[in-house]
C-alpha cells in the first residue's frame, strides 16, 4: 500500500516506523529537516521537506498514487487543508486528519461533503480520555478496550498472590468460574509474551489479557487480584482538552479536583464544570497538594502537555499518600522507564491515536485495531466474509482455522450474541472476530486470512 503521512511529530513518526516494518510504501512530509533526517536513517522510508498543504509539495510526494493520506501535523488548519487539496486535486480514495479543537469537531457541517472532504478523523484528545475513563471505572485494570461497540471488552490485569486463579493452570478457569464467558489470551512474564496454553501456569505479577462480557469483567479480576475499592476521590493536574473533558465525564459520578496554571484556564473550567472544584496553582506544589487532602485521594492523573511535569507531580502525588497516580506520557522510553515504580499507570497518547489509525489501514474487514505493549501485540476485531470457498475462515470451526503462531481468537461476536472460548463454534459470514496477535510481525498473515477470494460474488 502507498501511504503518504503528513507530520514527523511523534504520531507521525511513531506510524511511521509501524508502517515501515509492513512492507507498505511511506511517505513522509515536514517542514523539519532535522525529524526527516532522524527517520530517514533509521527506517525504510521515503521524506519529503516541504509545508504539507501545499499541492506542488503533495504531487512530489506522489499523492496521484496514494492508497491512503494520513494528515498529522500539529495544525488542525494544515491537516483540513491538505485532505481538501488531497480530494479535489489528486482524488486521493482515503483520507485522515487529526483534529484537535473541538470547536471543528461540533460543527458537522464543516467536515462532509459540503465542507472540508475528510474520510475519517481521529480526536486524540477524545481517545485519550475515553481510555482514562475506562480505567477509572475499573480500578484493578491496567488497560479496557472495547470491542464490538462495547458488547466485548479486552482487559489488562497484573496478576497478585491473593487471586485464585495465580498458581493455577489455564484449564482450572472454567472450574473455578463455571457461569462466566471470559478467556485468558496473552500472558507476559517479567516483560516477555509467553505462549499460553492449558497447561500454563499463573505466576503472581504476570500481566494477564482476558475478553469477557462487560457484566462478567469484575467476576475475572476477583480471581487473579484483590479487589480495589471503587474511585470516590479524584484530581486533575491539567485542564486542557483531555482534562476538561475528563472532569466532565467523571464530575456526575465522583468527587473531581483539576489544577491549572492559567487562571484564564480557570475561569473557563469554573464556567463549563458544574461539580468540579477547580484550582488555580501548579500541581507539583507539595503544599497545595497538602491542602487538597492529597494523602485521601483515590486517583491522580497528571495530564498536562508536559512529559516532565507530568512525571514530577505524579511521583509527588504518589509519595505523598495517592493510593494511584496515572500520568500522560508522550515519550517512549519516558514511559517505559517510569511505569510500573512509583507511577501506577503511564499513558501513551500516541498509542491511542495509532490504534484508531490502524483500523482504517489494515487489509481485510477490520473494524478495530488496538495497538498494545508499545507495538509489539495487536488486537483485531475483524469481520468475516464470503463462504468456505473464498474464504479462509467462513464454514470452519475455531480450531480448523490455521492461524500464525501466537495468535489467538478469543470471542466471535453474531448480531447481539457473543461466543467466547468455544473452539467448535463454525464462523459464519459477518461474524465478527476478536483476535490477538503476540507477535505484530504475523499481521500480514492475518489480514490474508480474512481476505476474500476472487470467485466471490
Amino acid at each position: 500500500m502507498k501511504i503518504i503521512i503528513l507530520g514527523a511529530g511523534q504520531v507521525g513518526s511513531a506510524l511511521a516506523e509501524h508502517l515501515a516494518t509492513e512492507q507498505n510504501d511511506v511517505t513522509v512530509v515536514d517542514n523539519n529537516a532535522d525529524r526527516l533526517r532522524e527517520l530517514q536513517e533509521r527506517l525504510d522510508i521515503r521524506t519529503l521537506l516541504g509545508q504539507a498543504s501545499h499541492p506542488d509539495i503533495l504531487l512530489s510526494a506522489g499523492a496521484k498514487q496514494a492508497n491512503l493520506f494520513i494528515a498529522v501535523t500539529n495544525s488542525d488548519e494544515c491537516n483540513m487543508v491538505a485532505c481538501q487539496v488531497a480530494h479535489q486535486l489528486f482524488n486521493t480514495p482515503n483520507k485522515i486528519a487529526r483534529i484537535r479543537a473541538q470547536q471543528y469537531l461540533t460543527h458537522t457541517d464543516i467536515i462532509g461533503e459540503q465542507g472540508f472532504h475528510i474520510d475519517t478523523v481521529i480526536s486524540p484528545e477524545s481517545l485519550v480520555m475515553q481510555f482514562i475513563r475506562n480505567l477509572i471505572l475499573h480500578p484493578d485494570t491496567l488497560q479496557v478496550l472495547n470491542f464490538a461497540e462495547g458488547r466485548v471488552q479486552l482487559v489488562a490485569v497484573k496478576a497478585y498472590y491473593e487471586g485464585t486463579l495465580v498458581n493455577r493452570q489455564l484449564k482450572e478457569m472454567k472450574e473455578i468460574l463455571p457461569d462466566i464467558d471470559a478467556k485468558i489470551v496473552a500472558i507476559y512474564r517479567r516483560g516477555s509474551a509467553i505462549l499460553a496454553t492449558e497447561n500454563t501456569v499463573i505466576e503472581p505479577e504476570d500481566e494477564i489479557f482476558f475478553l469477557a462480557h462487560p457484566k462478567h469483567i469484575n467476576q475475572v479480576l476477583r480471581e487473579l487480584r484483590y479487589a480495589e475499592k471503587p474511585y470516590k476521590r479524584i484530581i486533575i493536574a491539567g485542564g486542557g482538552n483531555i482534562g476538561f473533558q475528563l472532569a466532565s465525564s467523571l464530575e456526575n459520578q465522583f468527587q473531581v479536583k483539576i489544577i491549572e496554571t492559567n487562571k484564564e484556564r480557570c475561569h473557563f473550567l469554573a464556567r463549563e464544570l458544574e461539580h468540579t472544584l477547580v484550582l488555580n496553582g501548579d500541581a507539583a506544589d507539595k503544599e497545595l497538594l497538602l491542602d487538597e487532602n492529597i494523602a485521601n485521594t483515590d486517583l491522580f492523573c497528571a495530564l498536562t502537555d508536559k512529559d516532565e511535569a507530568n512525571i514530577m507531580s505524579a511521583i509527588l502525588a504518589k509519595r505523598l499518600g495517592a493510593n494511584k497516580v496515572l500520568a500522560l506520557i508522550n515519550r517512549a522510553a519516558y514511559a517505559d522507564l517510569v511505569q510500573g515504580g512509583e507511577i501506577d499507570i503511564a499513558i501513551s497518547p500516541q498509542q491511542a491515536t495509532i490504534s484508531k489509525l490502524l483500523s482504517r489501514i489494515r487489509k481485510g474487514d477490520m473494524v478495530e485495531v488496538h495497538d498494545l505493549r508499545r507495538g509489539a501485540a495487536e488486537a483485531i476485531e475483524a469481520i468475516a466474509h464470503g463462504d468456505k470457498k473464498t474464504s479462509q475462515v467462513v464454514g470452519r470451526t475455531v480450531k480448523e482455522i490455521r492461524l500464525p503462531r501466537g495468535t489467538t481468537i478469543g470471542a466471535i461476536v453474531r448480531g447481539e450474541e457473543v461466543i467466547i472460548d468455544s473452539d467448535t463454534c463454525v464462523i459464519e459470514p459477518e461474524d465478527h472476530i476478536i483476535l490477538f496477535v503476540l507477535d505484530k510481525r504475523h499481521i500480514a498473515e492475518v489480514e490474508r486470512l480474512f481476505q476474500v477470494g476472487i470467485t466471490f460474488v
